[in-house]
């Protein structure tokens, strides 16, 4: 007999993005020429100074445990790098170093979250944000955003979202999957709110204006998840952490030391060269992103798609495609089928975006050209055929 499957994970919804990933791959063992622009992956092979540390960490034998919380010289580089980029002073033993941010995100719900609690964001969103709280028995409550104010989250739509169940505020700036940054006086109100809130600071690094601010600027006890997959083209380093209040901090260790025991000894090594030599790179490569972004937004906008606020963070442009779907699913994996271009179907970041895709620039400038031809002759022969 087969064991039934409990209701916390079969009410887990499947992350699309991967989907369309996996159809993609799928295709690509056909024999087929696929532009992916819908996984969130750098395609800048990982700095050299990153490589030579993990390699001379290899040579060393750095390949045992470390302490659950990461090795003291890595928490410590860690809260070094808050206190000079930032101005905000944390201490070594309020960072946990994990194996991914997606698993510090997995430990921060499941030390705050009870069943019945509400945790509010806002939409659109990163997919895998609901599937989080709910595993954990929570309710996520969605805040809309205006597309007039940059997808911003505004203080007083959280204000009127807040009932006696809401136990946190999930934030994300810059946001997977709009681009928008909060401004330190926007974080305030936010802060002043008294909800304890929870900020996905993954994509810092990755701003085309002014460095994004940390939440810990305007409220210091709030918890922090981050990692050095996004901003040093390091995704399958696998390479995150969590950043808590003392009163948290063994009831994540805990966690760690029964669910993973600790991040891998030599990656630890490689993250402390990605904060001590790899910012010129980040540069090197955020600026060929402003490139990217700059060409994709005027080719959307060419084929007909809406982007009426250039994002100002990350690397996605989340365009508008209700003059040609108002069902993203279908249309993105039809885009894939017909064109050989993967995007992300827009209601995966809520229901705000049935009617809009994802494109991520973080593709060469080629391939983000020939996407947009694929594009244009796809919804010629949709066209055609109506």
């Amino acid at each position: 007999m087969n064991p039934s499957v409990s209701a916390r994970a079969s009410g887990l919804r499947p992350f699309l993005v991967m989907e369309v990933l996996e159809r993609a791959q799928e295709l690509e063992r056909q024999g087929r020429s696929i532009i992916h622009l819908e996984v969130g992956e750098p395609d800048f092979a990982t700095p050299e100074p990153i490589c030579r540390a993990a390699h001379e960490a290899l040579d060393a034998g750095h390949t045992h445990y470390t302490h659950s919380m990461g090795t003291a010289p890595l928490r410590e580089a860690i809260a070094a790098r808050y206190a000079n980029l930032h101005g905000v002073e944390i201490t070594p033993d309020r960072v946990l170093v994990t194996a991914g941010s997606s698993l510090a995100m997995l430990y921060a719900f499941g030390a705050l979250i009870e069943a019945g609690d509400e945790v509010i964001a806002a939409t659109p969103h990163y997919p895998c944000y609901p599937n989080f709280v709910r595993f954990f028995g929570g309710t996520f409550v969605e805040v809309p955003t205006d597309l007039q104010d940059g997808y911003r989250l505004d203080s007083d739509a959280v204000r009127a979202a807040i009932t006696p169940r809401t136990k946190l505020l999930l934030l994300n700036s810059p946001s997977n999957p709009t681009g928008a940054v909060l401004d330190i006086e926007r974080m305030r109100r936010l802060a002043e709110i008294g909800v304890p809130i929870l900020s996905d600071e993954i994509y810092h690094g990755l701003v085309y204006g002014p460095d994004a601010p940390t939440i810990l600027a305007a409220a210091p006890d709030a918890v922090v998840v981050d990692g050095l997959s996004k901003r040093y083209a390091m995704t399958g380093w696998r390479l995150g952490y969590l950043i808590a209040p003392h009163g948290l901090m063994r009831t994540l260790q805990i966690m760690q030391q029964n669910f993973m025991i600790s991040a891998n000894a030599f990656v630890q090594d490689a993250a402390i060269a990605a904060l001590a030599k790899a910012d010129a790179d980040t540069a090197r490569m955020r600026a060929e992103y402003l490139q990217r972004r700059d060409v994709m937004v005027d080719l959307l906008c060419g084929l007909g798609f809406g982007v009426p606020v250039k994002p100002e963070g990350a690397f996605y442009v989340f365009a508008d495609a209700s003059r040609f779907t108002d069902n993203s699913l279908a249309f993105a994996f039809g885009v894939l089928e017909c064109a050989g271009v993967a995007v992300a179907p827009g209601v995966d970041f809520g229901e705000a975006g049935r009617r809009s895709i994802r494109l991520c620039y973080a593709a060469s400038e080629d391939a983000i050209r020939e996407a947009a031809r694929r594009i244009a002759e796809y919804l010629a022969c949709r066209i055609a055929a109506a």
